[in-house]
């Protein structure tokens, strides 16, 4: 997911940018520094979602990305708690899924983050231990489809999805909790299937498994027409279920920020995968300077 802050108001951007530093705070005081550098967009959105939508309290520091001038960020709460946990987790699994999917030395990196993650992960589940059940299981799911070489882009994209729908499980309110589950349940098929779009060359030249090039035979990591417009299709289907799922909560001050990456972000993504112009833009302290390009990091 990536903020459009070329659509959105400074204040939002900025709204933005201090959940993030108040991710990274919390995954430092809760697992060290190391933690730090698991930090991502996508994890950021996952603490916006989880959080109640009330104004945030805001605090001021200084941190590795910007040592000499203090800078706001948001003071974490119980949800920027729940989602450095659940971050934790997803990192770690994701690391190891990672080594069983390389040989030993393309998967030497993959080693490396998940031994330094393991102490924090193994800290994450004690806290969390559903989410990270939840995590292995359809991790194990995904990996057994993978092992049979599965053709079904759906099957495929749903193990991640329900992977994803999870987080929402320590959600007290009930309402609230399967709007959450839907939304992120849908957002889980959407980033999966996108991800897969956008290796599509890589894995055609590695021989990695892609189900989005299995589904429609493209060997070559190319698109036909016909095969772009019904992979689309998808895509706008998921957006369409996240946005309905999204309609039936008030997300307080998120709204704007998830309204406008819902409707409007999502799409421009996911356009800019199909056509192959999607590129890893700055993270974090330059979410500023990305106002002038089409897609944010």
């Amino acid at each position: 997911m990536r903020p459009p802050v070329q659509d959105l108001p400074e204040e939002e951007t900025e709204r933005f940018r201090r959940a993030y530093c108040g991710l990274c705070h919390t995954l430092g005081r809760r697992y060290g520094s190391a933690a730090r550098f698991i930090l991502n967009y996508d994890f950021t959105y996952l603490a916006i979602l989880l959080s109640e939508g009330k104004p945030e309290e805001i605090r001021e520091a200084r941190c590795f990305a910007s040592p000499l001038r203090k800078r706001a960020y948001q003071e974490p709460d119980e949800a920027m708690e729940l989602a450095a946990d659940e971050s934790v987790i997803l990192a770690y699994w994701q690391a190891r899924d990672g080594v069983s999917d390389h040989d030993w030395l393309h998967g030497l990196k993959y080693r490396g983050v998940s031994a330094v993650l393991e102490p924090a992960c193994r800290k994450a589940a004690a806290r969390r231990p559903g989410f990270d059940q939840a995590v292995r299981r359809q991790l194990a799911a995904l990996g057994e489809l993978e092992q049979t070489g599965c053709d079904s882009m759906d099957r495929a994209a749903d193990a991640f999805a329900a992977l994803l729908g999870s987080a929402a499980q320590e959600v007290e309110d009930p309402i609230r909790r399967r709007v959450l589950s839907q939304l992120l349940y849908h957002l889980g098929r959407w980033v999966y299937l996108v991800d897969a779009a956008d290796d599509l060359k890589k894995d055609a030249a590695s021989g990695n498994y892609n189900p989005v090039a299995l589904r429609f035979g493209l060997t070559d990591g190319v698109w036909t027409a016909e095969a772009r417009r019904e992979f689309a299709a998808t895509l706008d289907h998921s957006i369409h279920m996240m946005t309905t799922a999204f309609e039936l909560w008030d997300f307080g001050v998120w709204q704007p920020l998830l309204e406008t990456t819902l409707y409007t972000g999502l799409f421009r993504v996911g356009k800019a995968v199909l056509d192959g112009t999607f590129r890893a833009r700055p993270r974090g302290k330059d979410i500023k300077k990305s106002k002038n390009v089409e897609e944010s990091p």
